[in-house]
């Protein structure tokens, strides 16, 4: 793009340059100003009207032909310049959006979002901050726009076609979130999602308490209640101003993850892989090879029921997810020497994904 830009600039130079060269040899063979204006412009253009006077002299002649040549390269070369400018921006576009095919196309265990209103631009910050790839889906060519201008993987189309969907890689994604405004193509998404991908993590979004229902039939893990998580935040800050504020504000949450690191604790998710020993001990049992290292906040199941405060008597099943708090030093050897896989990993103010 660069090199026809600058081909477009030494073309015109050249021209112009011609044309002054031209006007003033015709004044010195002789001619009034107009006339050899005139005389420059049917000549270089060709328009076969007839010199305002005849050419005699061979100097006449042979000027005139080095007019013609030098006029017509230097248009034909403004031309080719623009030519190779619209090829090349045609080519680029080409080739960018392979480039981001196959990016899309390798990528596994990545994040889809349907929808680039406010929420998920919001959404795609923080996966992006966290380094967590993800896809945009919208068939909205302004917040496309927005999107590839923030650097995001983007397909534009309509997320409820299956099409677009296996395109963005849904049988390999781990996490669709549906984000729309209108409830009604949030159920179609989540419907379709789920039939694509049964193992598949839907959040979806809801605007009417009533659609929370529909969204969970349709497939969806979990449902997002804009209006219903503003209201408790408000009434939050009502009933609970002091301890709201304090937790809200962004050096506070710094503070109180530095206090933490002070004090070398960390809050982990930890997997139980099918190659575990804990695989059917109990809570207790893993309590107590834990020897006081960590204590566990909740169990997640495999199939997504979430347990706080799990009785120790309970059994550990294959891919059921401890959330633990303990030591910096001794919740990593724990999990290595148990095969257990982190998930989410936060620590002094620093949050982000780690791949088993």
């Amino acid at each position: 793009m660069q090199n026809s830009f600058k081909k477009i600039l030494i073309g015109t130079a050249f021209f112009v340059l011609t044309i002054i060269i031209a006007v003033v040899g015709y004044i010195f063979f002789g001619w009034e100003i107009l006339d050899a204006i005139y005389m420059v412009v049917i000549t270089i253009f060709g328009v076969g009207y007839g010199e305002v006077k005849p050419l005699e002299s061979p100097s006449e002649k042979i000027f005139t032909i080095m007019v013609i040549l030098a006029g017509t390269s230097s248009a034909l070369y403004i031309v080719g310049g623009f030519v190779q400018m619209i090829a090349e921006g045609e080519i680029n576009r080409a080739l960018d959006a392979q480039r981001k095919k196959n990016t899309i196309s390798s990528l596994v265990n990545h994040v889809l979002i349907c929808g680039f209103g406010r929420i998920a631009q919001v959404m795609a910050k923080q996966l992006a901050d966290g380094g967590q790839a993800f896809v945009i889906i919208d068939n909205n060519s302004e917040r496309i726009a927005i999107a590839e201008a923030m650097g995001y993987l983007v397909q534009e189309g309509d997320a409820t076609d299956e099409d677009i969907l296996r395109s963005v890689g849904i049988n390999c994604a781990t996490v669709l979130a549906t984000v729309l405004p209108d409830d009604a193509t949030n159920v179609f998404i989540a419907l379709t999602a789920r039939e694509l991908n049964p193992d598949l993590l839907i959040l979806a979004r809801g605007e009417l308490p009533s659609t929370e229902k529909k969204l969970r039939l349709a497939g969806a893990d979990h449902v997002i209640l804009p209006a219903t998580v503003s209201g408790i935040q408000m009434a939050n800050l009502i009933t609970r101003p002091t301890s709201t504020d304090f937790l809200q504000q962004k050096d506070k949450q710094n503070s109180l993850n530095d206090l933490l690191a002070q004090i070398e604790v960390q809050i982990d998710e930890l997997i139980v892989s099918n190659h575990s020993p804990l695989v059917g001990k109990t809570i207790r049992e893993l309590e107590i090879r834990g020897k006081g290292a960590f204590i566990i906040v909740a169990l997640r199941r495999s199939n997504g029921q979430l347990l706080t405060h799990p009785h120790s008597s309970l059994i550990l099943n294959y891919e059921d997810t401890l959330i633990v708090l303990g030591h910096q030093e001794e919740l990593p050897k724990f999990a290595r020497y148990y095969e257990l896989n982190h998930a989410l990993y936060y620590q002094a103010g620093r949050e982000k994904m780690l791949r088993p």
